[in-house]
């Protein structure tokens, strides 16, 4: 779903600042357009860099309260969030929805994007008590604007599912995912991009509960539409192989997955460049499944190449880098290589303990693999203390 995700987040992006191109301040214009543009090059550290000075732009020539700067605390708070910042993000998207609250009416689509914004935050920060409230004004706000049966509706079910998806709640993620492709294929049409990523979440969905035989035809069908659309060579057709690839390494059909994603890997470095970020899933699903295999030479390039774009574009301390760092420890532990899988384990460790009230499940594992290790190598008692702080999250997040 991560993929998906960001597929979403850009759109958002690019929807706010269409929504404020009538700006009369030119360099702001021109700060704001330099986002949209490193933002697609998975160029996030320069990206921020330019958002913050849009927004002491926007400060500098607009109110405080001006739409604006709104946009520009959104679009800087998207950078954070990217960068695995939520910190620095929740109060900028916090301040955003404040002045569009204040400046718009309070049914306005500006207020639905930044409720949205904050929901998807929380949401990836696994926070789903204060996402799920936000998703529902959002969509209150929406279906009051355009009706129920509006493109945006859709969007809106998606991500509701979503959440729900993420708290392995698929009773009522399903129906959410369905009423979403239902509105699309109306409005949009059966072969609309859209509804192709619509039937990505359902297969998602259905792969998740074992449900292979419903997932792989709407898997194809999506790609179908997608190459039909996009061409052979497009990023999103990358993330359709992945996808589809996933359903067949859930069944363990390697032989059928490994051509999709070495061609998911081709593609995303032909498209985006050989260090942008999303290239970093065709690498990660590749090892494991090599991994999986008991392939490890060919798994440990991969993880490490990996981990490599993920420091460089996300930043050291960065949630997926560390869950890198535990992919790659995971190799090295099966090779018997314990003492450079104990060194990844602690960092992938620190990084999660950094966040810990956002990166609980990950964290976790973590804890659980370390505790594996100590055991291996007869380190007991620290084997126990891991095993004991794992379970007790465990418990308190059941």
């Amino acid at each position: 779903m991560k993929g998906l995700t960001k597929i979403v987040l850009m759109i958002m992006l690019s929807t706010l600042l269409a929504f404020t191109a009538y700006a009369q301040e030119v360099s702001w214009e021109t700060l704001n357009a330099q986002c949209v543009e490193l933002y697609q090059q998975g160029r996030y550290s320069e990206g921020a860099k330019a958002a913050e000075e849009a927004l002491k732009v926007a400060e500098k020539k607009y109110e405080p309260n001006h739409i604006n700067v709104a946009a520009s605390l959104n679009n800087l708070a998207l950078f954070y969030k990217t960068q695995g910042k939520y910190m620095e993000a929740e109060p900028l998207y916090k301040r955003a929805l404040a002045i569009d609250e204040k400046t718009l009416d309070a049914d306005h689509p500006n207020v639905a994007q930044s409720l949205t914004n904050l929901a998807e935050l929380y949401r990836a920060q696994g926070k789903y008590t204060e996402a799920e409230p936000l998703y529902k004004q959002a969509m209150a706000i929406t279906e009051k604007d355009f009706g129920s049966n509006h493109p945006i509706v859709a969007t809106l079910l998606n991500n509701l599912a979503g959440l729900y998806y993420g708290l392995a709640k698929y009773v009522e993620a399903e129906p959410l995912y369905k009423r979403s492709l239902a509105i699309k294929e109306n409005a949009l049409g059966p072969d609309h991009p859209n509804v192709a990523t619509s039937l990505n979440n359902l297969a998602e969905l259905y792969r998740a509960q074992g449900r292979y035989k419903e997932a792989e035809p709407l898997c194809q069908r999506s790609l179908t539409i997608d190459r039909k659309t996009f061409g052979k060579h497009h990023p999103k057709i990358a993330k359709d192989l992945i996808i589809l690839a996933s359903v067949y390494c859930s069944q363990k059909k390697y032989r059928e997955a490994e051509p999709l994603l070495k061609e998911a890997l081709r593609i995303s470095e032909k498209a985006l460049g050989p260090d942008h970020p999303d290239v970093t899933v065709a690498l990660n699903d590749l090892a494991l499944l090599y991994y999986s295999e008991g392939k490890y030479a060919e798994a440990a390039p991969l993880f490490r190449r990996a981990l490599t774009i993920g420091e460089k574009t996300q930043g050291p301390d960065h949630p997926e880098v560390a869950t890198s760092l535990n992919n790659l420890a995971r190799l090295y532990d099966s090779q018997g290589k314990y003492g450079d899988a104990e060194l990844l384990y602690k960092r992938a460790l620190a990084i999660f303990e950094k966040n810990q009230d956002q990166n609980l499940a990950e964290m976790t594992t973590v804890l659980e693999n370390m505790a594996k290790l100590y055991l291996k190598i007869g380190k007991k008692d620290e084997a126990e203390k891991l095993e004991e702080r794992a379970k007790v999250i465990r418990a308190k997040n059941q």
